[in-house]
């Protein structure tokens, strides 16, 4: 995969779990969890990163796969895996894009990853990859996030989100974003700029921009989505519980079945 095609790299992979802290709780684990459980394996997990979710389902003995554009995450999934006994089949290859050597009962898109994809003709492909990566009667299951809502700034200063001491060597890292949004287009355009400091002094810093960095739906557009692709029996839970959603919610999943 050529250098410029891929997005998480350097401080922005390094850090990412770091960062994150620890995911055990988050209610997402639970809901794709429960997923999986209803609707069966085998399982892809569609952006699967550092592993998040791909390893704590693999010790529980689910047979999953894990598919992202990101070399220097996959690599550190690998590393993790590696501590853990384990040995997940990973795929380097972009959503839109993918062509695996097998098709799944469940494909799981976390942490809205499917929004990364902004060009509209590029989403629709994905969609498409995602049905024929199914088996009949396999299920996509996919949140989607508003990211922008009636009220919110247009543009936001830049404030520091992130403020973290790197165990391996002691050094702090401060992370800063700010983002702007095109109400027109439904893309939001992000600028994150990370500092690591060692005793006091500033040592290294990096800038990233992701313009644009996401694109939001709403319901409607969703599932208008995963009409065009051929999924039916759709069904959209507020946030990640099993509720049906409600139209002001900024989270929502939405679950889809291939005939």
């Amino acid at each position: 995969m050529e250098e410029q095609d891929y997005e998480y790299r350097d401080l922005l992979a390094t850090t990412w779990d770091l960062f994150r802290g620890d995911t055990s709780q988050w209610p997402d684990r639970f809901f794709f969890r429960d997923s999986v459980n209803m609707l069966g394996e085998p399982v892809l997990d569609v952006g699967c990163g550092t592993g998040r979710l791909l390893l704590d389902f693999m010790l529980d003995g689910i047979d999953i796969d894990g598919v992202d554009n990101s070399p220097e995450m996959l690599a550190l999934c690998r590393d993790k895996a590696d501590k853990l006994g384990l040995q997940p089949n990973l795929y380097l290859q972009e959503m839109q894009e993918m062509n695996l050597p097998r098709k799944y009962r469940v494909i799981m898109v976390p942490s809205s990853s499917f929004q990364l994809v902004t060009n509209p003709r590029a989403a629709r492909r994905t969609m498409a990859c995602f049905y024929d990566h199914l088996l009949a009667g396999g299920f996509l299951v996919m949140p989607f996030i508003l990211i922008w809502q009636d009220g919110d700034p247009l543009q936001t200063d830049w404030v520091q989100d992130g403020e973290i001491e790197r165990p391996a060597d002691g050094v702090w890292i401060h992370r800063w974003s700010r983002a702007r949004y095109d109400l027109k287009n439904q893309l939001e355009h992000t600028e994150t700029r990370y500092e690591v400091f060692r005793d006091g002094q500033l040592i290294t810093s990096e800038y990233h921009v992701r313009s644009p960095a996401t694109r939001w739906y709403s319901q409607a557009q969703a599932l208008d989505l995963y009409r065009a692709a051929g999924f039916v029996e759709l069904q959209v839970f507020s946030e990640f519980s099993r509720k049906p959603a409600k139209a002001d919610d900024q989270t929502y999943s939405v679950i889809g079945m291939k005939e």
